[in-house]
């Protein structure tokens, strides 16, 4: 198992040290790249090279590749041009041609870290361990080229049988303070495979105390302490990580075999395995806010070093599904075999980004094997509930949490998510104690998650339920989240179904500025504009709100809103101003009495209003209220609870 860290300032280490590996991608073997046919080849050098630097930009590698080798070929004598093919090489995969040309690169540029990392890597491989530590002597440093090659240097001494060597060659490294858990994490891997005991305990031990929450650090925590006979910490180092060990496959497996009183075996048993550690740890601490190539091209040397670890496989994955790359990344994760437990982490990634391309059907059916298989994966469930609950299919959602939830009744601290996003799912298909009970059950075992906090106080306040406690939920979800302009818009509309439309206004601006982009707030915004008099405002927010692509079933509202104005889809028109310039609202939905009614009409609820009130108003009779709630079972839970805002269906008085 490996180390897995963010060390965000490694991405300019690299820049630095001239190891920026532009591009990114994978080949199943070593194999040529796209080949570019007469007609497709640019009329130019310059032609060429800018269409592999555009294509290399938006990580197009095989057209990268194709075009920057075909500029080579015409410019072989450029060394940045044979540097940048190099590099999409090796993050290609195409590890073979980037051997043979990194060795054309020595032969001018004696110090090319890109050509001497990877041909070090070649000579470790075919257990060359002196040729590696000599390809590794001359070449620029930089802080993260000056740890790979040290790293890599220790691990040849261990193959030349000089662990002492090895382990005073990671002690006298120097630099920055991110140096120090990569430095702990090898001395404990080479003490371990060197048979130290006690030196292998020390060093993980320091690299646990550094950073206990990398599931590699954990991995080789607990097998370090097991082959010291401490299977009781092992077990619990794994229990604790996230208190959801199952999460990880291959912790699971360990944990199984340490209860079943196995000595596990090392983590880097073999020189070739423990160098592509070195890569894979670097490789998945690289950040890829600046490009994701160097991390690639890491990633690919450690399964060129140690193609059997299928984590190397889902980490190269991730970054091409986490790049758009759904197709490639797809390509990556059937290479995991089934026999492997990481297998159902690949597969699961499989069917999201088939649901991705587009074949959701099919990327469900993937996920779904998975979970027949073996319904106690929680993941599993939780993934195939989210991909259809992004679909609205609210009801296969549920049936999909519903098997997770099932599996967890001997979980000591289920996870809150999954009753937060069923309480979701029942919400929508209209299944709301169920729904509630869910909201309820993940606060319990998260009480202060403001986004269970603001789903369910702003449904309480939309069906007028619980209204005090339900404010104060939303109102601590926006403390707890002071920048989520979707909780704040939450707290504005609460306030706009209270009829304080003036503190809906002020939450609904604050809001939009923090979310400008959601049609939902400025819609919202639009709405509170409206009812404080606002008017030419409120068009102007529904109008933008309209241009931003609503869902489909709310841009008639909103178009009904730009034209007819807001009180209840109709229920208000505006009168002309009154002398001191302000419109005079007349209520349309309101019948009177002496008037009669020819059909169904509709009435805003106003602050102080009750069934009866309204009852006495449209109908002059306060005990006719039970019409209007007959009208309005669909919207009213509870007859003593109205709240403003609310449009209530006023059927005709009856005649005699």
């Amino acid at each position: 198992m490996s180390i897995t860290m963010h060390v965000s300032r490694i991405r300019y280490a690299a820049l630095a040290g001239g190891m920026a590996l532009s591009a990114l991608g994978y080949a199943p073997a070593a194999q040529a790249i796209v080949e570019l046919a007469p007609e497709e080849r640019p009329a130019s050098l310059s032609g060429s090279y800018l269409a592999g630097r555009s294509a290399d930009i938006s990580n197009d590698i095989d057209s990268a590749l194709a075009y920057l080798s075909y500029a080579l070929e015409t410019d072989r004598s450029n060394p940045a041009l044979g540097d940048r093919v190099l590099t999409l090489q090796l993050a290609a995969g195409e590890i073979e041609p980037a051997l043979e040309l990194a060795e054309r690169l020595t032969i001018t540029d004696d110090e090319n870290p890109a050509a001497r990392i990877a041909l070090a890597a070649s000579a470790i491989k075919g257990a060359r361990y002196q040729l590696a530590k000599r390809e590794l002597e001359t070449l620029r440093e930089s802080p993260l080229t000056t740890l790979t090659a040290a790293l890599l240097r220790a691990w040849a001494d261990q193959g030349l049988g000089r662990t002492d060597e090895a382990l005073s060659t990671i002690a006298d490294l120097t630099g920055p303070t991110w140096f120090n858990v990569f430095k702990d994490y090898h001395r404990a891997l080479i003490a371990d495979a060197a048979g130290r005991e006690s030196e292998a305990d020390a060093a993980i031990s320091a690299t646990y105390d550094t950073d206990s929450t990398p599931i590699g650090i954990v991995a080789a925590y607990a097998r370090i302490k097991a082959r010291n006979g401490d299977s009781d910490t092992a077990l619990k180092a794994i229990e604790e990580l996230d208190g959801n060990a199952a999460s990880y496959p291959f912790l699971t497996e360990l944990a199984t075999e340490l209860k079943a009183g196995k000595v596990p075996q090392p983590v880097a048993p073999t020189v070739q395995s423990g160098a592509a550690e070195v890569f894979y740890g670097l490789g998945s601490a690289i950040g890829t806010e600046d490009g994701t190539s160097l991390a690639a091209s890491y990633l690919q040397l450690a399964h060129y070093l140690d193609p059997s670890n299928g984590l190397f496989n889902v980490a190269l994955g991730d970054i091409f599904q986490r790049n758009e790359q759904c197709a490639k990344a797809i390509e990556v994760y059937e290479r995991v075999p089934e026999t492997s437990p990481i297998y159902r982490t690949a597969a699961i990634q499989i069917g999201v980004c088939l649901d991705t391309l587009g074949r959701t059907d099919e990327g469900a059916n993937r996920i779904k094997r998975i979970l027949d298989s073996n319904p106690d994966d929680i993941g599993a469930a939780m993934a195939l509930g989210s991909l259809y609950r992004s679909h609205d299919r609210f009801a296969e959602a549920s049936e999909a949490y519903s098997v997770g939830i099932k599996s967890m009744t001997d979980e000591p601290e289920p996870d809150w998510r999954i009753y937060y996003f069923r309480g979701i799912a029942y919400e929508r298909t209209k299944r709301w104690e169920l729904a509630e009970a869910d909201f309820k059950r993940a606060l319990e075992l998260n009480p202060n998650q403001p986004q269970v906090l603001n789903y369910l106080g702003y449904s309480w306040v939309d069906m007028g339920l619980n209204l005090d406690e339900a404010l104060n939920m939303i109102r601590t979800a926006v403390d707890l989240r002071p920048n989520d302009g979707y909780i704040i818009d939450s707290l504005g509309w609460a306030y706009y179904r209270l009829g304080r439309y003036e503190d809906a206004v002020e939450q609904l601006e604050q809001a939009v500025e923090l979310r400008p982009e959601d049609p939902v707030i400025n819609d919202h915004l639009g709405d509170a504009y409206w009812q404080v008099g606002r008017r030419r405002e409120a068009s102007f927010q529904w109008t933008h709100a309209r241009d931003l692509d609503p869902e489909e079933q709310e841009l008639p509202k909103i178009l009904d809103k730009i034209e007819n104005g807001l009180d209840g889809q109709k229920s208000k028109i505006e009168a002309p101003p009154t002398s001191d310039g302000d419109p005079m609202e007349t209520k349309v939905g309101a019948v009177n009495p002496a008037d009669g009614a020819s059909s169904t009409s509709s009435v805003t609820v106003q602050n102080g209003d009750t069934l009866s009130t309204i009852a006495e108003r449209v109908y002059g009779n306060p005990d006719l209220y039970y019409r209007i709630l007959d009208a309005n079972k669909d919207r009213i839970v509870d007859p003593n609870v109205i709240y403003p805002g609310m449009t209530l269906k006023i059927p005709a008085p009856e005649r005699n």
